[in-house]
């Protein structure tokens, strides 16, 4: 990764010394607005020029120490060689992941809040009772970050499983943490109801979807179909006297959105209208993405929501990300929302990624990807 990292801080060397000459310039020191852009840029460019300096710094410190250790790795000079190499490789691996996440700022969709929508696949109850795990772990997890959750709108089952809910999620940078989890979460165990005690593979859909404000999609009223209902529960019984439940149908998309878990209908309308927009506006990014590259839809980056991104098999105790290629065996606590470990795993991957597509010229530095 060295040779990779110094490579791209090249482009970056020659703009700070263009700025230099920019800043130096009367014509620009006559215009103050133009002026604190490029300072500002300069600053940043900066920092970022004395980062690698300090990085190419230890990379020549490291191959000095690596060099007397193949010379002579016996002795009192192989010995200081592997104490230093043991304290600068650390911190070469720090300065490496600070330079990667400025030379590829993040997505700016990350610092959203996200809606979650969860479905019940293959698998019947068993299904819907999988689903209503996935809520309790990221409910887990959203608390552990001091998150707000929100239920929007659900369709339990009468067993306690979900055959769908969805819900929102408020704090900082919460659709930048739970991105990657969209798709096929797969279920391997064996089922209450099972009397033999044969293992079951059961289903559900995940979709993360990061919040749209009104001022970035905006849709015509007269586009929308908007029906009442009374909310109902499990078996169908009403839960509700009055019809509190919204459904709104966008009618040139066909996209269909209910909320009925609130007592409010005007509650119930607002809540449906997020979903829809978040819907609408994934929809929009999506077509203009195929349009833009193909190539960029990876196994992390698609967010395809067919696509099989997990398995949890509890005879194993065992959590597998098959985007990763990582096998965790600590399903239990992996279940009670300490996604951290997978999470980290799919930004480094996504990271890796970036960088292989700015090195064969598919990205930019500086783009978001």
């Amino acid at each position: 990764m060295e040779l990779n990292v110094l490579d791209l801080l090249k482009p970056v060397r020659e703009r700070l010394a263009e700025l230099d000459r920019l800043l130096a310039d009367p014509q620009v020191l006559a215009d103050q607005v133009r002026y604190r852009e490029a300072a500002r840029e300069r600053s940043r460019t900066q920092e970022l020029v004395v980062l690698g300096d300090e990085y190419e710094k230890l990379l020549r410190l490291i191959a000095d120490d690596k060099n007397a250790l193949a010379e002579n790795p016996e002795g009192e000079v192989a010995e200081i060689a592997r104490q230093e190499l043991e304290e600068l490789i650390p911190q070469k691996e720090k300065i490496e992941r600070r330079l990667q996440a400025k030379l590829l700022p993040p997505d700016p969709e990350d610092s959203k809040n996200a809606i979650v929508e969860i479905r019940a696949g293959t698998g019947g109850e068993e299904a819907a009772l999988f689903v209503a795990d996935l809520f309790r772990m990221y409910s887990r997890f959203a608390e552990s970050k001091g998150w707000r959750i929100d239920v929007m709108n659900s369709n339990p089952t009468g067993l306690g499983g979900f055959k769908e809910i969805i819900f929102s999620l408020e704090g900082d940078g919460v659709y930048g943490e739970l991105k990657y989890e969209s798709g096929v979460h797969r279920v391997q165990r064996v089922p209450a109801t099972e009397a033999s005690g044969r293992v079951h593979t059961s289903a559900a859909s995940v979709a993360v979807l990061p919040e749209a404000e009104e001022i970035e999609l905006k849709i015509d009223p007269n586009e929308l179909r908007i029906d009442v209902f009374r909310s109902s529960g499990p078996g169908g019984q009403s839960v509700n006297t009055t019809d509190s439940a919204v459904r709104i149908t966008h009618v040139p998309t066909g996209t269909v959105v209910s909320c009925q878990d609130e007592k409010s209908q005007l509650k119930n309308k607002v809540k449906a209208m997020m979903v829809l927009r978040a819907r609408l506006l994934d929809r929009l990014r999506s077509e203009q993405a195929e349009k833009v590259s193909k190539t960029r839809r990876t196994m992390i980056g698609s967010g395809d929501r067919s696509e099989k991104i997990r398995t949890y098999n509890f005879p194993q105790n065992r959590v597998t990300d098959h985007r990763l290629g990582l096998t965790v065996y600590a399903l239990e606590r992996i279940k009670d929302g300490e996604l951290d470990e997978l999470i980290e795993a799919a930004k480094r991957f996504e990271l890796e990624r970036r960088m292989r597509s700015i090195e064969s010229g598919k990205e930019r530095v500086g783009e978001s990807g």
